[in-house]
């Protein structure tokens, strides 16, 4: 049986972080938590727990994840944002997985509560995530957000049974604000890697989005939820566009 480290990045997350702990606590033969200097509970509630827990500036998701990789004793992680939790049956398959860790890494379906209802379409479900890892076998990649844990070529990946449960929002409000801060994040990694937006691009892409989700996804079979997040989701594609643009535009200006 292996060595598992849990490792959760942490910023004011004193709502979410005992019960993600929880989750793994008996999965766990040590439990980092690398926190950008939160000023709620988070670091006491992590100590009472056990945890060890490591202040470092925030770089970044795929620079923090990748420094939060580096502090684990043990080579073979678990990684998870403070506001997921393992389900009974997640938790049973990474506990065979300790037993014969037999792939370079694991990947795990995500199923997400959104202010009180689990999603099951709406492009949200299955949302494959790689969380259970060798370290030395990947690293963690991506732009300023959207980050994944990308397995070294010739690497072997395999998938197991049980959800990945995600408390992200609790409101349409807390939804609508992440979207924008995405968007305009999104909207910097584009322009760094010299994408353009034209007007047909910041027109249509929202459109196209919306149809995609709530159609094609299947986002009405979620209820007015469904209906939200891919209005949501929609209005957040042309924000990113419209700043992409505004950004080449003050580029030109220069």
């Amino acid at each position: 049986m292996v060595k598992l480290s849990v490792v959760i990045i942490t910023l004011n997350e004193e709502r979410n972080i005992a019960r993600c702990i929880d989750s793994v606590k008996d999965l766990a033969d040590e439990i980092v938590v690398v926190d950008s200097y939160s000023t709620d509970k988070t670091e006491s509630i992590c100590k009472s727990y056990g945890a060890q827990v490591i202040q470092h500036p925030f770089d970044g998701y795929v620079n923090q994840k990748n420094f939060a990789n580096a502090q684990a004793k043990y080579n073979y992680i678990l990684s998870l944002d403070a506001d997921e939790v393992l389900s009974d049956e997640l938790f049973r398959s990474v506990q065979k997985a300790k037993e014969n860790f037999d792939a370079d890494g694991y990947t795990m379906n995500r199923l997400t509560n959104y202010a009180g209802k689990w999603i099951r379409h709406s492009g949200w479900y299955p949302d494959v995530k790689l969380r259970l890892f060798d370290r030395s076998k990947g690293e963690w990649t991506g732009l300023l957000v959207h980050e994944k844990f990308e397995i070294f070529p010739g690497g072997s990946v395999k998938h197991l049974k049980g959800n990945l449960l995600h408390y992200s929002f609790n409101s349409v409000e807390e939804h609508k604000k992440q979207a924008d801060k995405f968007a305009l994040l999104g909207a910097e990694s584009y322009f760094k890697r010299g994408k353009k937006a034209s007007l047909f691009k910041i027109t249509g892409a929202p459109v196209v989005r919306f149809i995609r989700d709530f159609f094609f996804n299947l986002g009405f079979l979620d209820g007015k939820e469904g209906f939200i997040i891919s209005r949501i989701s929609a209005k957040a594609t042309y924000i990113k566009y419209k700043k992409l643009r505004e950004l080449h535009k003050k580029q030109n200006d220069k």
